[in-house]
Protein backbone atom coordinates (compact mmCIF):
# COMPACT_ATOMS: atom_id res chain seq x y z
CA UNK A 1 0.00 0.00 0.00
CA UNK A 2 0.96 3.65 -0.39
CA UNK A 3 -0.39 6.79 0.29
CA UNK A 4 0.40 10.30 0.99
CA UNK A 5 -0.83 13.57 2.28
CA UNK A 6 -2.14 15.77 -0.44
CA UNK A 7 -2.65 18.86 0.50
CA UNK A 8 -2.89 20.14 3.87
CA UNK A 9 -5.94 23.29 4.33
CA UNK A 10 -5.21 26.21 5.65
CA UNK A 11 -8.11 28.67 7.00
CA UNK A 12 -7.75 32.13 5.45
CA UNK A 13 -9.74 35.52 5.72
CA UNK A 14 -9.63 36.21 1.94
CA UNK A 15 -8.24 34.43 -1.23
CA UNK A 16 -6.84 37.13 -3.17
CA UNK A 17 -4.79 38.70 -0.17
CA UNK A 18 -3.91 34.66 0.89
CA UNK A 19 -2.62 34.20 -2.46
CA UNK A 20 -0.99 37.41 -2.61
CA UNK A 21 1.62 36.67 0.21
CA UNK A 22 2.49 32.63 -0.78
CA UNK A 23 2.82 34.00 -4.33
CA UNK A 24 4.34 37.16 -4.16
CA UNK A 25 5.68 37.04 -0.37
CA UNK A 26 6.94 33.41 -0.19
CA UNK A 27 7.25 32.74 -3.67
CA UNK A 28 5.08 29.80 -3.65
CA UNK A 29 3.33 28.52 -7.26
CA UNK A 30 -0.24 29.15 -7.65
CA UNK A 31 -0.88 25.73 -9.10
CA UNK A 32 -5.08 25.92 -9.15
CA UNK A 33 -7.49 28.74 -8.57
CA UNK A 34 -10.90 27.24 -9.80
CA UNK A 35 -14.37 29.02 -9.00
CA UNK A 36 -17.30 26.63 -7.64
CA UNK A 37 -20.38 27.93 -7.59
CA UNK A 38 -22.54 24.94 -6.26
CA UNK A 39 -20.35 25.93 -2.84
CA UNK A 40 -19.40 29.50 -3.78
CA UNK A 41 -15.82 28.61 -2.75
CA UNK A 42 -12.45 28.66 -4.57
CA UNK A 43 -10.51 25.43 -4.77
CA UNK A 44 -6.99 27.03 -4.45
CA UNK A 45 -3.68 25.36 -4.06
CA UNK A 46 -0.06 26.79 -3.54
CA UNK A 47 3.32 25.10 -3.06
CA UNK A 48 6.97 26.12 -2.50
CA UNK A 49 8.98 26.58 -5.58
CA UNK A 50 10.55 23.13 -7.07
CA UNK A 51 7.54 20.98 -4.93
CA UNK A 52 6.47 17.74 -6.06
CA UNK A 53 4.72 16.54 -2.40
CA UNK A 54 2.20 18.22 -0.28
CA UNK A 55 -0.15 21.55 -1.23
CA UNK A 56 -1.38 24.03 0.85
CA UNK A 57 -5.16 24.32 -0.07
CA UNK A 58 -6.38 27.61 0.87
CA UNK A 59 -9.84 27.56 1.96
CA UNK A 60 -11.94 31.24 3.01
CA UNK A 61 -13.33 30.67 5.85
CA UNK A 62 -17.01 30.29 4.88
CA UNK A 63 -18.84 30.47 8.75
CA UNK A 64 -18.44 32.41 11.86
CA UNK A 65 -17.41 30.08 13.97
CA UNK A 66 -14.46 29.15 11.27
CA UNK A 67 -13.24 32.81 11.74
CA UNK A 68 -11.45 32.46 15.15
CA UNK A 69 -9.45 29.76 13.73
CA UNK A 70 -7.53 31.98 10.96
CA UNK A 71 -4.27 32.51 11.62
CA UNK A 72 -4.85 29.78 14.88
CA UNK A 73 -5.16 26.14 13.70
CA UNK A 74 -2.31 25.04 15.52
CA UNK A 75 -3.27 27.00 18.94
CA UNK A 76 0.05 28.77 19.04
CA UNK A 77 2.54 25.99 17.86
CA UNK A 78 4.69 25.91 14.89
CA UNK A 79 1.80 24.22 12.07
CA UNK A 80 3.80 23.83 9.00
CA UNK A 81 7.42 23.31 8.20
CA UNK A 82 8.99 24.87 4.78
CA UNK A 83 12.27 23.05 4.25
CA UNK A 84 15.03 24.58 2.55
CA UNK A 85 17.71 24.13 0.06
CA UNK A 86 19.82 27.32 1.08
CA UNK A 87 18.55 28.58 4.54
CA UNK A 88 20.46 31.81 4.59
CA UNK A 89 19.20 32.72 0.70
CA UNK A 90 15.82 31.97 1.55
CA UNK A 91 15.95 33.69 5.36
CA UNK A 92 17.47 36.72 3.43
CA UNK A 93 14.60 36.53 0.72
CA UNK A 94 11.98 36.46 2.91
CA UNK A 95 13.41 39.45 5.21
CA UNK A 96 13.65 41.60 2.18
CA UNK A 97 9.61 40.71 0.97
CA UNK A 98 8.67 41.70 5.18
CA UNK A 99 8.38 38.16 6.62
CA UNK A 100 8.04 38.33 10.53
CA UNK A 101 10.41 36.15 12.27
CA UNK A 102 9.42 35.60 15.76
CA UNK A 103 12.46 33.19 16.46
CA UNK A 104 16.24 34.01 15.24
CA UNK A 105 18.03 30.88 13.17
CA UNK A 106 19.53 28.95 15.16
CA UNK A 107 21.93 25.71 14.30
CA UNK A 108 19.75 22.63 15.66
CA UNK A 109 21.01 18.89 15.49
CA UNK A 110 18.87 18.42 12.93
CA UNK A 111 19.53 21.58 10.95
CA UNK A 112 19.02 25.64 10.81
CA UNK A 113 15.85 26.40 12.07
CA UNK A 114 14.09 29.44 12.22
CA UNK A 115 10.17 30.47 13.05
CA UNK A 116 8.26 33.14 10.99
CA UNK A 117 4.39 34.04 10.62
CA UNK A 118 2.54 34.00 7.82
CA UNK A 119 0.29 36.70 7.24
CA UNK A 120 -2.73 35.87 9.56
CA UNK A 121 -0.10 34.80 12.26
CA UNK A 122 0.13 31.06 11.79
CA UNK A 123 4.06 29.86 12.63
CA UNK A 124 5.93 27.94 10.30
CA UNK A 125 10.08 26.68 10.24
CA UNK A 126 12.23 27.10 7.87
CA UNK A 127 14.20 24.66 7.92
CA UNK A 128 17.13 23.48 6.24
CA UNK A 129 18.06 19.68 7.14
CA UNK A 130 21.45 18.00 7.86
CA UNK A 131 22.01 15.41 5.58
CA UNK A 132 22.05 13.03 8.72
CA UNK A 133 18.68 14.28 10.12
CA UNK A 134 16.68 11.50 8.52
CA UNK A 135 19.41 8.75 9.15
Amino acid sequence: MKQSIMHIALVVRDYDEAIHFYVNTLGFTLLEDTYQPEQDKRWVLVAPPGSTGTSLLLARASKPEQEPFIGNQAGGRVFLFLSTDDFWRDHQAMLAKGVQFVRDPKQAEYGMVAVFKDLYGNLWDLVQFTPQAFS
